[in-house]
């Protein structure tokens, strides 16, 4: 069993590996890279709120900021053309010096490929960002990339076409790639979240793993590093509802994977004495409504209750979606989210951000043990090449 603990960054790894980070919100992936060995050279953010969680919440965790720091800035201005073109590729070159191998990680904003976003895919505003990463990879050419995205994007034919035309050009690019559609659940996170993972890896590097006629990794070890396979998770008789009572008690039901559980989480994380425990939103109105959905009833697009012996839904705090504590009468604290999305208790968010920002800061970033995960089974590969 893999301690859920870990955050320590591993010093075993046979191989000197480096990151460049894109789109890097409050650095939830790049968390969750380090803690296995990778080390970040650059990380990059348009947002201030998340830059500004980015930076505060790793001197809460005694962690550096990355080597060349963390850029603020347009991603765009990356391309080749464009003002930061020639920074990027330098800064690349000096990083090569020091690594074994140098990659890239993101995952572009994507509601414009989420199935309850309006499907503007790969032209929506959000959406050309995935293409822009994707021409940043061709130009800059790291050892290996990874990318990351929602679950529409193989959901619909449009996008589905949108991502099988970024595998072709990323093979005529010199890559060779493996993808998973991985589940934050399988590697220990109390939450249903669902996300398309693309790795390209050099074919210079890896081609005695690549199938010569599709271009396919062959053995990339995605199950290794599984916690929870999903078969087993879906066969848990989870709890259903029940009547909602206002800091009522409630044992843990035999036979359930605890560790997939809220309120393991909120136990392990010590919520309630977490610095963010008392960031919520206070209900003004319809504090009545509240408690009459049942704990567990997460059944709506609004008001949300997740049970405390289940996982929750995907953490998603925007977009009218309202999630309710389990058995109090308030919605989640920062402090509560931060649990669901397995981040350690150590990590905090700065008090001079809006709230809002906050939420949405959490929301958009990748569950810390899937990253974990995710950068294992890379790791693993990249090692044995």
């Amino acid at each position: 069993m893999i301690s859920q603990e870990r955050i320590k960054v591993k010093k075993t790894t046979s191989k000197n590996l480096g990151l460049f980070s894109f789109f890097t919100g409050a650095g939830f992936l790049d968390l969750g890279f380090e803690s296995v060995g990778f080390r970040t050279y650059m990380a990059n953010e348009l947002d201030r709120n998340f830059s500004e969680v980015y930076r505060f919440s790793r001197r809460k965790m005694r962690r550096p900021l990355p080597v060349f720091g963390l850029q603020e800035g347009d991603v765009c201005s990356y391309l080749v053309g464009n003002p930061n073109s020639e920074y990027l590729t330098q800064k690349i070159a000096d990083a090569r010096r020091e690594m074994d191998l140098v990659g890239f990680i993101g995952g572009p904003p994507c509601p414009d490929f989420s199935v309850a976003g309006k499907q503007a895919g790969a032209k929506g505003k959000h959406g050309r960002l995935s293409q822009v990463y994707i021409d940043m990879i061709c130009e800059q050419n790291p050892d290996f990339f990874v990318f990351e995205n929602v679950k529409g994007l193989l959901s619909t034919a449009k996008h589905r076409a949108f991502f099988n035309q970024i595998i072709r050009t990323v093979h005529k690019h010199g890559y060779a790639t493996t993808y998973r559609l991985i589940n934050a659940l399988e590697y220990g996170a109390a939450q249903d979240r669902e996300r398309v993972i693309l790795v390209g890896i050099k074919l210079s590097i890896c081609s005695k793993h690549v199938d010569g006629k599709t271009g396919e990794i062959l053995d990339f070890p995605w199950d290794d590093f599984v916690e929870y396979p999903m078969e087993k998770v879906r066969n848990v008789k989870w709890p259903t509802t029940d009547i909602f009572l206002e800091d009522g008690k409630l044992e843990a039901p035999k036979d359930i994977i605890k560790p997939l559980s809220i309120q393991y989480w909120f136990e392990k994380n010590d919520v309630e004495n977490h610095a963010n425990a008392n960031d919520y939103f206070l209900p003004r109105a319809g504090l009545r409504k509240m408690q009459t959905f049942a704990e567990g009833d997460d059944s709506r697009k609004c008001f949300k209750r997740p049970h405390r012996w289940r996982y929750s839904p995907t953490a998603a705090y925007g977009n009218n979606e309202v999630h309710l504590h389990p058995y109090k009468a308030r919605r989640l604290s920062v402090a509560e989210t931060l649990a669901i999305q397995s981040l350690p208790k150590t990590f905090e968010l700065p008090s001079d951000i809006p709230l809002s920002a906050k939420f949405k800061t959490i929301g958009n970033g990748v569950p810390f043990v899937a990253a974990r995960g995710v950068a294992e089974t890379l790791k693993k590969f990249l090692e044995e090449l």
